[in-house]
């Protein structure tokens, strides 16, 4: 590696430090990748960012390489993602990376992915089986549902009046699939169990939860509850 790469590979990873005069340009020319790139990051660092951005996450035990990328390079990450309002998120424990929306009341800061809120019975399934995955941490086993079980939790927190079990079954089977395409539930070899993926701790960041009862409580009665926790796990289906 030349002098004036690695002048450039401090910059990109403090991030605050100029490169010297007469450096940038012949950088950039060594790590262009396509006709017409100005960009300064290295090939793996970009892909990086094209994953977090497409996400719904970064699963380190799956991908111990572009972990190992996310690890020594967040700084550079975390500084180009706050240019697009955008807050980077790691759990070194649990090795799961995502994004999430900074908080900002301001117009054009929204998130750059289309966005569509959870319905009710996917929000009490995820907030369900958050509270189980934090009670069975550190047991060094897996956190499963079956989908007999995630239909127990539903049938615990219907609307008053509800009695349609056809319905019930359908609305197991729609947040069933909403959350293992947002990769909050895995498949497992077994037909009809899932997985409960650590990145829903992250998702649903809840100082204690403790809370959660609370919050399940006013679903149930159809209270406005703040939903900004559940920002993160929101958004369009890529197809």
């Amino acid at each position: 590696m030349t002098a004036s790469s690695t002048a450039s590979q401090e910059t990109y990873d403090a991030g605050t430090r100029p490169a010297a005069p007469g450096t940038s340009d012949a950088y950039r020319s060594e790590r262009s990748l396509f006709p017409g790139d100005t960009g300064s990051f290295p090939l793996e660092l970009r892909q990086a960012l094209v994953r977090l951005l497409r996400g719904p996450y970064i699963d380190g035990t799956a991908d111990a390489t572009l972990w190992t990328t996310v690890l020594t390079h967040r700084a550079s990450l975390q500084q180009y993602l706050s240019e697009i309002f955008l807050v980077l998120t790691v759990d070194p424990e649990r090795k799961i990376a995502l994004l999430t929306p900074a908080g900002i009341d301001a117009v054009h800061t929204q998130p750059i992915v289309a966005r569509k809120p959870l319905r009710r019975e996917e929000t009490v399934l995820a907030l369900r089986l958050r509270m189980l995955l934090d009670r069975q941490a550190g047991t060094g086993t897996d956190t499963t549902v079956t989908r007999g079980g995630a239909r127990d939790i539903l049938a615990e927190h219907r609307q008053p009046g509800a009695v349609d079990d056809k319905r019930l079954d359908e609305l197991t089977d729609s947040s069933l699939a909403r959350l293992l395409a947002l990769k909050l539930l895995l498949p497992t070899e077994l037909p009809g169990e899932y997985r409960v993926s650590n990145a829903l701790a992250l998702a649903l960041p809840f100082d204690s939860i403790d809370q959660i009862p609370a919050y399940l409580a006013a679903l149930d009665q159809g209270a406005c509850a703040d939903t900004d926790a559940l920002d993160s796990l929101a958004e369009e289906d890529a197809e």
